[in-house]
């Protein structure tokens, strides 16, 4: 069951058996059905996530009631609503499972038991958020600069795991163009090769 998390913090530190005991002992597995919320806007987020199997979307819905979907995370991923995780106050998105998944969670108290018993797990920690901030700052970018078409393309090339796994309305949510027009995009490209 923790092989999956134990490899990828070896990544970025290396631990001891004692303190993968400590680690693993202050996650709790849980599986969870498809459809279901794991956090929900309002919530105050309780968990981070670690998926060993299945899809989570993270999104929000506007004022006018547009979804936009934030990112998707597959096995090997943390999921949570970091700002609500960190500062314990109540979330503007929603966590949903999109397959039945299994997680190894770690709540709020345990992380910073963890944290406090095993030092390493800070730069772990760190090297996640860094690179999570780094694909936040790139996606913007995207947003900004790319045509939907080109945003389509790296969106195939990047998540190739994810594409075949969730339905193509939530696809065009998380590229920012309507259902209607990735099929457009989708037709236009099919036309070109």
């Amino acid at each position: 069951m923790f092989d999956q998390i134990d490899a990828s913090v070896a990544k970025y530190v290396q631990l001891t058996e004692v303190e993968k005991e400590i680690f693993h002992g202050l996650l709790k597995h849980k599986k969870v059905k498809k459809k279901q919320f794991l956090l929900q806007e309002g919530e105050v987020c309780a968990f981070e996530n670690f998926i060993i199997k299945g899809c989570i979307r993270l999104y929000f819905i506007d004022k006018e009631g547009v979804e936009t979907i934030l990112y998707f995370a597959v096995e090997n991923w943390w999921v949570s609503d970091l700002a609500s995780f960190m500062d314990q106050t109540p979330s503007n998105q929603f966590i949903e499972t999109l397959e039945d998944c299994e997680l190894l969670q770690l709540d709020y108290r345990s992380k910073n038991e963890l944290l406090e018993k095993v030092p390493k797990m800070e730069k772990y920690y760190r090297i996640l958020l860094q690179r999570s901030m780094g694909v936040l700052q790139q996606r913007f970018y995207a947003n900004v600069s790319q045509t939907a078409e080109e945003r389509y393309l790296a969106f195939l090339e990047k998540y190739p795991q994810v594409v075949q796994r969730v339905p193509q309305h939530q696809i065009a949510r998380y590229i920012g163009v309507s259902p209607e027009f990735l099929s457009k995009v989708k037709s236009t490209l099919y036309k070109k090769h």
